[in-house]
């Protein structure tokens, strides 16, 4: 009885952290470049005294969605989308180096070139500072070009370029900040062949349809186990019971 219980109580207890990863993607489907979370179950084997005759269930996170999303026309000329395979890198908050499909960039009051969610986008020399300029444009390289203020007839000059990489695949994890990072601590070497459409945003690669069919689907399944431990509440009364008449 108590193994059966023990079996519920733990696919119950994971069942709540696969809907917390379903919510968190369903909440993303509108934010620029996300990287929707899988997550998946599996059982495992408790050890301890004695033979390992009890298992358990566990959530777990193998790994990112690392499809492109929908490339959207903004026609912003601060707004870039990485066509294809590659990333954005930036600076995140522990002063590494991390990487992102989030093109939605802006010029702080510093002066310095970040993304939408204030990450420091990095270039050849590391952050990129944009100076005062009447005229900036993007190429498809990732180069900066940009027309000094009060020079209306001077040409464009480039101050910098972003650095575009692409690392392995299998070797990038998602950190907590929704960064990914090349597992490791690695750092990605700039790649020529990424490609960046100006004017455009990639949006979020999460499904909401598949989200929330997938949060449904986790709600009936913990019903259950929730009816199958109450069941197991039910049948060790029922024994109890029998073993006092006894």
């Amino acid at each position: 009885m108590d193994r059966m219980l023990y079996v519920a109580m733990t696919g119950a207890s994971e069942t709540l952290r696969a809907q917390a990863a379903q919510a968190h993607n369903l909440a993303n489907v509108s934010t620029t470049g996300f990287r929707a979370d899988l997550e998946q179950f599996r059982s495992m084997p408790l050890y301890g005294p004695g033979l390992p005759t009890r298992v358990f269930a566990m959530q777990e996170r193998p790994g990112v969605d690392l499809q492109p999303g929908a490339i959207r026309t903004t026609g912003r000329d601060l707004d870039v989308a990485v066509d294809g395979r590659g990333y954005i890198a930036v600076q995140a908050p522990d002063g590494s180096e991390a990487y992102t499909r989030a093109g939605d960039l802006r010029i702080d009051a510093n002066g310095l070139l970040t993304n939408g969610a204030g990450r420091q986008v990095l270039g050849d020399g590391g952050s990129i500072a944009i100076p005062p300029a009447s005229k900036l444009s993007i190429g498809a390289d990732g180069s900066i070009s940009v027309q000094a203020a009060g020079q209306a007839n001077a040409s464009l000059a480039v101050v910098d370029r972003i650095k575009l990489v692409s690392p392995d695949p299998n070797t990038l994890e998602k950190g907590a900040d929704g960064l990914l990072r090349v597992r490791g601590g690695a750092t990605a070497e700039p790649d020529a062949a990424v490609k960046l459409v100006a004017g455009a945003l990639e949006q979020s690669n999460a499904s909401a349809v598949e989200s929330m069919v997938r949060m449904i689907e986790l709600s009936r399944r913990f019903e259950l186990q929730v009816r199958m431990m109450n069941t197991a509440k039910e049948d060790d009364s029922t024994a109890t019971q029998m073993l006092r008449i006894a």
